[in-house]
């Protein structure tokens, strides 16, 4: 077997990042409990979102492949930067082209972070027998974790991208507090690009985050969410108890998606001391994805100290990507 040419550099602890009991305990605690997405995202939970992206209705990846197929070397010259580091990159795939581009142009070093260690090295060891001149430094940690190890870096200027619209994966508190990190992190004239998917009718978003008939992607990942909790702290979840179902909620221009209940019982949480009483039809939050209107999106980002240099907009799907130069 060949040795992997990525770099695998651990930015945070993994039991921490795992462990994180304050954000799990604060979150379930809620009403409906919430879990938050980092526990989404085991290596089993990885896998099983890539299978979502190939699910025919979710148009999200192939509205944004599109976008960087028709403009990755525009958007190439506009990041004028050798050094691209990317937030929750997974298995890379919309990237690509992106650093195709990059490596046509100029030497170019690539900084995924993610939690999966074994995502980070498969796609690392895709990404450079593709591009033999790329070079695949991996953050392995959290989001936070990889932005404060980019403020240790040495004179060169960075890149953040934040791709397959995850700025909308956060609540508007922790969306804010997550771009005061990214700006921090950058530096006068340094570049956030970001994708966005933007506001369109409930019907349409719904079934892009339901399965269709006979498929069963967005179940097995939900659901994993409470096998994963089973694992890390003791619990008791049994997973046929809760079905999954993702509904729209037009106020507040979003998609939830929950696990509910079919019976009444109780769950328990060992090693977090939480026991849950379920009642039939009651959930439990797995997953929130904004939705925005483009002029107040841009407005929201550029309020945190960026400026808006261009855009790329899907005249179909009003999918967006975005780049911002840090003032």
């Amino acid at each position: 077997m060949s040795q992997s040419r990525v770099e695998i550099v651990p930015v945070d602890d993994e039991a921490a990042f795992w462990e994180d009991q304050e954000a799990l305990i604060s979150g379930l605690k809620q009403s409906p409990p919430r879990i938050p997405p980092l526990f989404g995202y085991d290596d089993l939970g990885s896998e099983l979102f890539e299978e979502i992206t190939e699910l025919p209705s979710y148009y999200l990846t192939r509205v944004e492949h599109e976008l960087l197929r028709r403009n990755a070397g525009e958007i190439a010259d506009r990041l004028g930067s050798g050094l691209v580091a990317e937030l929750g990159s997974g298995n890379a795939k919309k990237t690509r082209l992106l650093l195709a581009a990059c490596t046509d142009r100029r030497p170019t070093t690539y900084l995924p972070i993610d939690v999966s260690r074994e995502m980070l090295v498969a796609s690392g060891d895709a990404l450079t027998a593709e591009f033999p001149q790329l070079r695949v430094r991996a953050l392995w940690g959290r989001y936070e974790a990889g932005l404060a190890g980019l403020r240790q870096r040495d004179g060169d200027p960075v890149v953040v991208a934040f791709l397959g619209s995850n700025i909308g994966n956060a609540t508007p508190a922790e969306r804010t507090a997550l771009l005061q990190e990214i700006a921090s992190t950058l530096r006068p004239g340094e570049r956030f690009l970001v994708s966005a998917d933007l506001d369109k009718p409930g019907e349409v978003l719904e079934a892009s985050y339901n399965d269709p008939a006979g498929m069963s992607a967005f179940v097995r990942f939900r659901q994993n969410h409470l096998a994963h909790l089973n694992h890390r702290f003791d619990g008791d979840f049994v997973l046929h108890r809760f079905y999954p179902r993702a509904h729209y909620d037009a106020d507040s221009a979003t998609v939830e998606g929950h696990l509910y209940a079919t019976e009444d019982h109780s769950v328990w949480l060992k090693d977090l001391g939480i026991r849950l009483d379920m009642q039939r039809g009651s959930s439990i939050n797995v997953g929130f994805s904004a939705k925005f209107h483009r002029p107040q999106f841009v407005a929201e980002v550029s309020s945190l100290g960026f400026t808006l240099d261009e855009q790329w907009i899907d005249e179909v799907w009003h999918y967006g990507i975005f780049l911002f130069v840090r003032t």
